[in-house]
């Protein structure tokens, strides 16, 4: 993606902290151009490439993208299968683009829930990226807001004999406790809800 001028003016003032994307509609976006499901999550992930590189060109601090729910092991099998390689073969091939937009990438969600291979690819990019200065694009996959919640309690129990919990407490055991609240959350798709 070349250096483009933006549509309008930004004042970095102004700016949200983080952004928040819920990557839905792929497939239906697909099927509607009577394309195959699997050509609508391909497109997504260019339009989060898209996304990133213009986030980090402006000057966004934060941007989390919500690519597969903890829900999306509901799916067919094959479709499940296919969103797995296309993640794992995009964090592969993308460290030159990190690198050029000095993009970090950071992932929350139940890593332990993934393929054996994405885990390995998520974390060599994370230990790749993780001296990049720019834009942090959280990566979500494998992520519910539940889910999260249950996985810091258990980490805080085991560290800390008993309750009262306290929020700053429950915080340093999120997935990224270093992130701050998002500021904007889009949900592509035209779904009006948030999970």
């Amino acid at each position: 993606m070349k250096d483009q001028k933006p549509l309008i003016k930004l004042s970095k003032k102004k700016l949200p902290r983080h952004i928040g994307i819920i990557m839905d509609g792929n497939g239906r976006w697909a099927l509607a151009r009577k394309k195959p499901r699997y050509k609508g999550h391909v497109e997504g992930l260019e339009a989060a490439k898209r996304i990133a590189a213009r986030a980090a060109q402006i000057g966004l601090k934060y941007v989390s993208v919500y690519a597969f729910s903890t829900e999306n092991w509901k799916r067919a099998a094959e479709e499940v299968s296919y969103l797995m390689f296309l993640v794992n073969k995009h964090l592969k091939k993308e460290y030159k683009f990190y690198k050029k937009n000095s993009i970090r990438i950071v992932h929350s969600g139940n890593l332990q829930q993934l393929p054996k291979n994405v885990i390995k690819t998520i974390t060599d990019t994370m230990k790749q990226t993780q001296h990049f200065d720019g834009l942090v694009l959280n990566i979500a996959l494998a992520y519910g807001g539940r889910d999260e919640i249950i996985r810091a309690v258990g980490r805080c129990h085991e560290q800390k004999s008993r309750p009262p919990i306290s929020e700053k407490e429950l915080t340093a055991y999120l997935d990224q406790p270093e992130l701050p609240d998002m500021d904007l959350l889009i949900r592509t798709g035209g779904e009006q809800r948030i999970s």
